[in-house]
């Protein structure tokens, strides 16, 4: 899952939580200096937010992702996070003519950082616990979107706060996989799938040793999930895991054995922390990071669109230059279009459509990027983002300009003023709600405020709460939120993977792992939602006629959404990398920075 203050890889854009000091972060250098005292001269210095786990099942966050990406490997990969899939684990792949059954060859001689080879079977596993460990948060990732046949079965689990939630998983054994030998592995879909290899690069499906968890029927596992997850890591990727100390700092090693390209750096260093003053303090006005990425690297309120100077574009649209000067220093810029959508969720049980109509003719999305954003970013009025539209940015823009009901570049508070009147509300009569942002964003709280004193004109009460993006998360998937702040980044690059979140079957608080938290349901805009998303799942298949089908629903989807003002959307976040001069990074692209492998980084020596 990305909230540019983090995100959401939903993958939620980046979990945050506990803030650090700035005193906490003190007395680290970066790429030439011994991070901590213990790190080597060429150690790659970054920051990151509170991470939750690094079990590629269960991670939900951009900041787990990131680390993540580091020590597993999937079979496919995004190379520097550009939206074209190539193989990784893989030496080969083909595909059957109907289109339903994949045969992957593995390379040969792929290691885990135990040593052991990597080979079919552990595929088989991997997927096994992502399809059926209750462990696993994306387990539809399998069994829905790609699809893999299998049979279904529910099961009952407790959560961290010792109650109870179902969940669907699959039964023991029942995935449609077959190995062929130490190195080959066939798979079986129900029906063909247009994204499966592109989904097969998502960190969900990174391969881990067979049998090291005992969460599925069969393995009694080799160490404990909570082991795992937080302290003994294993994968197949670039870097080894060295240690994370929750709040604080994670730490990687260079992997000897890996089967591609082997790091250019000793191991990466992340400082963690969810206090942005301090990240500012500790990677600018220190130098104590090699590079960082947009507001965790300079908030919003020290940027200065005006530093942006000797800029180029590539074909790909992204902008390369120079910014400052910042800290003493002109650093490196990067600003790239990624895929990725943040928006005010709403609580249909809790709030009227009314009062979310005011709400979405109260809010103007481009001054709210002018003023709170600083024009990092561009205002959004479909969840799905410009770059995967139906018919890309442009159709984006003028669907948009000539459909959007609610105005648009525009606040429209009479209207807004008007439907809650209607609604029977009236000045003695006003609407209370909470608006949940998460505690480490410098931008949401403004956000809400703004809207906060917009509505009062409109006889609505709204109060800006915050939340740990952890608890955010768990309130809202118990229906605990009323109005909710959070964004998505892609998994894959299609709509569906964006449209997915407002399928109302899967907003109901009241079954287990809602995507949203929404209790989307009983309208007749979320029966076209509902009637639209069964048309997508019946033509996911890689065809022409099947790809209008789709195209055709998610419009759909999209002005369902706006009519029923489920997911008011509010803008789609620029990525901005910034970097000193002795750091040699490739460009990342659309599908963003946390998708990206560091074994390509270079450090010189620091200045």
């Amino acid at each position: 899952m990305t909230d540019t203050d983090n995100l959401t890889r939903r993958r939620f854009l980046q979990a945050t939580g506990g803030a650090a000091s700035a005193a906490a972060l003190a007395g680290c250098t970066g790429g030439g200096g011994q991070g901590d005292g213990k790190n080597s001269g060429k150690t790659l210095q970054l920051m990151n937010s509170t991470m939750t786990t690094l079990d590629p099942v269960k991670a939900t966050d951009t900041a787990s992702g990131t680390v993540i990406q580091q020590i597993f490997d999937p079979l496919m990969n995004y190379p520097n996070g550009e939206v074209a899939v190539e193989n990784l684990l893989v030496e080969s792949h083909s595909v059957s003519d109907d289109k339903k059954t994949y045969t992957f060859k593995l390379k040969k001689g792929a290691k885990f950082h135990n040593g052991k080879e990597v080979t079919a079977k552990d595929v088989v596993y991997s997927w096994r616990r992502l399809a059926e460990s209750k462990n696993s948060r994306r387990a539809y990732f399998i069994l829905d979107s790609i699809g893999i046949k299998h049979e279904s079965m529910t099961v009952t689990y407790k959560d961290s706060d010792g109650e109870k939630h179902e969940m669907t998983v699959a039964k023991p054994n029942s995935l449609a996989i077959k190995t062929n030998g130490k190195r080959e592995l066939q798979v079986t879909l129900e029906k063909p799938f247009h994204a499966t290899l592109e989904m097969l690069a998502y960190t969900s499906f990174a391969v881990i040793p067979e049998g090291i968890v005992g969460d599925i029927k069969g393995y009694d596992g080799k160490k404990k999930h909570s082991a795992f997850a937080t302290k003994e890591p294993v994968g197949a990727g670039p870097f080894e895991f060295k240690s994370w100390q929750s709040d604080v700092k994670a730490e990687v090693t260079k992997f000897k054995d890996y089967h591609g390209e082997p790091a250019k750096v000793d191991g990466i260093h992340w400082k963690i922390s969810s206090d942005s003053n301090a990240k500012y303090t500790y990677a600018v006005t220190n130098q104590n990071a090699d590079m960082g990425y947009g507001s965790h690297f300079i908030p919003t309120p020290k940027y200065e669109a005006s530093k942006i100077k000797d800029t180029k574009t590539d074909d790909l649209g992204r902008k390369v230059g120079k910014y400052g000067p910042i800290g003493g220093s002109t650093l490196n810029y990067l600003a790239v279009p990624t895929i990725n959508s943040y928006y005010i969720g709403f609580n249909t049980n809790v709030i009227p459509k009314p009062v979310r109509q005011a709400v979405a003719y109260a809010m103007d999305q481009k001054t709210m990027i002018e003023e709170v954003f600083k024009s990092r970013g561009e205002p959004a009025y479909h969840f799905t983002p410009p770059m995967i539209y139906p018919g890309g940015a442009k159709k984006y823009k003028s669907h948009a300009e000539s459909k959007y009901p609610y105005g648009y570049n525009e606040s429209q508070l009479d209207k807004a003023k008007k439907v809650m009147k209607d609604a029977g509300y009236g000045p003695n009569n006003k609407f209370s709600f909470d608006f949940t942002v998460y505690e480490s964003s410098e931008t949401w709280p403004q956000v809400g405020k703004l809207l906060r004193d917009q509505l009062q004109a409109a006889y609505i009460n709204m109060s800006v709460k915050s939340a740990p993006f952890n608890t955010l998360l768990s309130r809202g998937r118990k229906g605990n939120l009323q109005a909710y702040s959070l964004g998505w980044i892609m998994d894959w690059p299609a709509p569906d993977n964006f449209l997915g979140l407002l399928y109302p079957p899967l907003t109901d608080t009241s079954k287990s792992s809602p995507q949203a938290y929404t209790n989307w349901s009983g309208t007749a805009a979320s029966k076209k939602a509902t009637k639209a998303w069964e048309k997508i799942q019946n033509n996911t298949g890689p065809t022409d006629s099947a790809l209008k089908a789709r195209e055709e629903a998610y419009i759909t989807m999209e002005e369902a959404n706006w009519e029923d003002v489920v997911f008011l959307n509010t803008y789609h976040s620029l990525s901005e990398r910034f970097s000193y001069d002795w750091v040699d990074a490739p460009k990342y692209g659309g599908a963003g920075y946390s998708r990206q492998m560091y074994n390509k980084v270079k450090l010189g020596d620091r200045q």
